[in-house]
């Protein structure tokens, strides 16, 4: 089946559909087991299994559908769309389905504690999913992508994985593991998307064709294809600021609060000074009467 020179068939990735079906199978296990044990303290919410089912879907839809022949065979903005889409989407929606007990064994080990605390600073986290990123698009590494499904799908979920490192300073579970101020949280969302901006503007402007996919003429030239998936990869930066706009206000809300507790301690400060004086002039007063 073909739309306008684009092939329309389905490929079945057996090293994807194994991935899948292990990340359903250890979320369903680990929560079902760890619930068993104490149901009351760890209650299963329906929102999360939706979150889920939604990552889930997200991902089967980019990786079990036509969209990932063309991704990988005609269109770079099929790819984008693959990428921007599970990284973007598929892993918050997976991180807001872990309930806060899911990572209890993982923290309550201190070698697990300290292997994910390292992992998930964010500076760390930040510098892998970007080196990972920037990492498989050049362009020499790419095109071997491109000649085997498998190497293919490593990438998409090297970077499905690496995502979540990169999520979890804003909005994983147990922030123990870093207590970021609402500014720092900011920096972190602002910053760590710069590389990938600055990539998809090369890609965008660069004026060559960088990544030459067999796109067939009638439908898109090569450059407007990777022009189309470089404005495309600008999406998690527009997300970037949906993220930054409750933690703006969030830190005002703080400095609000703040500035609040501060003026209550000056004023109950200026109280006691003048009880103090009050009970200096009433006492002053008996003083000189009795004299």
């Amino acid at each position: 089946m073909t739309f306008d020179g684009i092939i329309l068939t389905w490929h079945w990735s057996p090293f994807s559909l194994a991935a899948l079906l292990l990340l359903c199978l250890g979320y369903g296990l680990t929560l079902w087991l760890m619930h068993r044990q104490k149901p009351a303290e760890r209650p299963i919410k329906k929102r999360q299994i939706a979150w889920f089912c939604s990552s889930v879907l997200i991902i089967a839809l980019f990786l079990f559908t036509p969209i990932d022949t063309v991704a990988r065979t005609q269109l770079f903005l099929a790819h984008m769309f693959q990428v921007v889409f599970i990284i973007t989407f598929a892993v918050p929606f997976m991180l807001f389905s872990f309930p806060d007990w899911l990572f209890e064994p993982v923290f309550h080990w201190p070698p697990s504690r300290m292997v994910m605390k390292a992992l998930t600073q964010p500076v760390v986290a930040s510098v892998t999913f970007n080196a990972t990123f920037l990492l498989w698009h050049l362009p020499s590494i790419y095109d071997k992508t491109l000649q085997y499904s498998y190497l293919y799908h490593t990438m998409l979920w090297s970077l499905f994985l690496v995502s979540f490192l990169n999520w979890w300073p804003l909005i994983g579970r147990e922030r123990q593991l870093h207590q970021l101020s609402h500014p720092a949280q900011i920096a972190f969302a602002f910053l760590d998307g710069e590389p990938l901006q600055i990539y998809a503007f090369i890609i965008v402007f660069s004026g060559v064709v960088i990544y030459p996919y067999a796109v067939p003429p009638q439908f898109l030239s090569a450059y407007a294809d990777q022009a189309a998936a470089g404005a495309l990869l600008l999406l998690p930066g527009i997300v970037d600021w949906v993220v930054m706009s409750p933690l703006f206000f969030r830190w005002l809300g703080d400095l609000e609060a703040k500035a609040r507790r501060n003026d209550e301690r000056l004023q109950a400060l200026r109280e006691a000074r003048e009880r103090a004086e009050m009970e200096e002039e009433e006492e002053e007063g008996i003083v000189f009467s009795e004299g």
